[in-house]
């Protein structure tokens, strides 16, 4: 929680007020406007959020200008580095880094629930093969509830959620590829890690044995890390202002789940292959740079630019890394990529991306880090979703423990018509 030392003066109608100005730990400040309404008969108009401070928050530190991004004050690049994504997802939720052998109890109890139940595939083998991963997983993270009794305890019921969820995810995610290519369902192993377990899930088979390649897992574990968590981004604020309702956590995060799969949010990595994919087909990279400037044209390069980061994706800088190495070690030549670093030249080189800050974001380079470890392009948002999860679960988390716990509700400003008289529809 920040600290109000300071005011804010608010002249209205020749009627000065104070309002309260906190401010952070790495010195952000906001000005308290809980009490404007109230004293002053005003509220604020933000579209779209910009500007408006929801909540106050531990979990994760950005700063779009300096391109920076800490998880509970740890630097992303140092985790992406060293850490691995259950170490990271422990850090999250927990609020400090396990000892090693609480990340050992924590991975011995992941991998003991991540069995999903066996009636919960009579819903997968029941949807249209044309739905979407994205809306299947939605559902099935909210259907999750109905298969295990609340306990007693709360403290326990939530952690054994938190478990549940974290653990059954990556379950699910994989089971509904299996079974959208009509494939024999793979169950996971006690002897994997939770990155290996989920691809050996995704592509093995009775006629293929699928051979782990630690690099590949390393990949997959900093894309998962580094999608991890992002402040209060749109589906972040959808769990909170669904949990806000008091609502189960499997509920919350299925609203999560459903605000990622917008293509302006989680499904950005998977618009950046198909604008690439098009751009080889049709060999019109000129015309889609000429495209994207053109502001009458709805048209936009996907992966380049950022609501927050106005220098840099210091995410970008790290998956492409991590995607020339891998590209490198499996010796594959992929066309999109040697589309996407000329994009990226262009981007760095033209004065209209410098002036207008489109720089190449974290989805850029991503989608490509997916496409080189065999990820279908209709999963990489539920890649994202897998990610995104242990973020989900904190700010659940910390929302439900906020002593100033209120119901989300914002205000409007109406614009309709005023008073109207009803007209009988005789008389119409």
């Amino acid at each position: 929680m920040g600290t109000m030392t300071e005011f804010v003066k608010v002249i209205y109608n020749d009627e000065e007020f104070q309002l309260p100005l906190v401010v952070g730990t790495e010195g952000e400040k906001a000005i308290d406007i809980s009490r404007l309404r109230q004293e002053t008969g005003l509220i604020t108009l933000d579209t779209g959020y910009a500007n408006t401070g929801s909540c106050t928050s531990s979990i994760t530190f950005m700063d779009g200008e300096k391109g920076i991004l800490r998880y509970r004050g740890i630097p992303v690049e140092q985790l992406a580095e060293h850490s691995s994504f259950m170490e990271t997802s422990y850090l999250l939720v927990s609020g400090r880094l396990p000892t090693r052998q609480e990340l050992t109890e924590f991975s011995v109890l992941l991998n003991d629930h991540s069995l999903v139940h066996e009636d919960m595939r009579a819903f997968y083998e029941n949807f249209p093969r044309s739905s979407h991963p994205m809306g299947i997983l939605s559902s099935m993270a909210n259907a999750v509830k109905s298969f295990y009794p609340e306990l007693q305890n709360l403290e326990e019921e939530i952690n054994m959620t938190v478990t549940r969820l974290l653990s059954k995810i990556r379950t699910m995610a994989a089971m509904s590829y299996k079974i959208s290519r009509g494939h024999k369902v793979v169950y996971p192993r006690p002897d994997l890690t939770y990155g290996a377990n989920f691809m050996n899930m995704m592509f093995d088979s009775p006629v293929r044995p699928f051979e782990i390649d630690d690099d590949v897992v390393k990949a997959l574990n900093v894309f998962w890390i580094l999608h991890a968590d992002h402040e209060q981004n749109c589906s972040t604020s959808a769990v909170r202002m669904v949990g806000s309702a008091k609502v189960n956590l499997y509920a919350a995060i299925s609203a999560g789940i459903a605000a990622l799969w917008g293509p302006l949010h989680g499904g950005a990595n998977q618009a950046v292959i198909e604008m690439l994919s098009d751009i080889a087909a049709n060999k019109n990279m000129d015309r889609a740079i000429e495209r994207a400037k053109d502001k009458n044209d709805s048209f936009r390069l996907m992966g380049f630019g950022h609501r927050v980061y106005k220098t840099f994706d210091l995410r970008m800088k790290i998956m492409k890394k991590m995607c020339d190495t891998l590209l490198e070690k499996l010796n594959i030549s992929d066309p999109l990529l040697d589309i996407a670093v000329e994009l990226e030249q262009i981007a760095l080189k033209d004065d209209y991306f410098i002036e207008h800050n489109l720089y190449p974001n974290v989805d850029f380079y991503s989608g490509i880090v997916m496409r080189a470890i065999g990820i279908p392009t209709n999963m990489f948002t539920v890649m994202f979703a897998i990610g995104r999860l242990p973020g989900w679960i904190a700010q659940w988390k910390e929302s439900q423990d906020d002593p100033n716990w209120k119901l989300c509700r914002p205000r409007q400003i109406y614009t309709g018509p005023a008073e109207t008289e009803y007209v009988p529809i005789g008389k119409r």
